[in-house]
């Protein structure tokens, strides 16, 4: 797979507390088209659960490798996301839990 990322963020090297925040926010900075790469320690599937609730629609999540030492997960914006789609007061996280 030749994937073109956008971003990349390695979450093993982020304290826990602010891993999510980081990562919407880096979600909602992104184009439509454009993916953002996640490296983490463990499976990250509660996240791909965040985004079901907070972007229906407008991200695809796809496994590029599976643990068990490293996950690493391709999230891409879909070009039907919007400025408006993210211009809540949660694209950087902080207010929604």
């Amino acid at each position: 797979m030749s994937a073109s990322f956008s971003s990349t963020i390695d979450l093993r090297q982020i304290a826990p507390p602010a891993r999510h925040s980081l990562i919407f926010s880096s979600f909602a900075a992104l184009l439509p088209g454009q993916t953002l790469e996640l490296i983490n320690d463990h499976d990250p599937q509660p996240l791909n659960d965040q985004f079901q609730i907070r972007s229906p629609g407008l991200f695809s999540w796809s496994y590029l490798e599976k643990g068990p030492q490293v996950w690493r997960v391709q999230i891409s914006k879909s070009t039907k996301a919007t400025s408006a789609a993210s211009g809540n007061c949660c694209s950087g996280g902080a207010c929604c839990g």
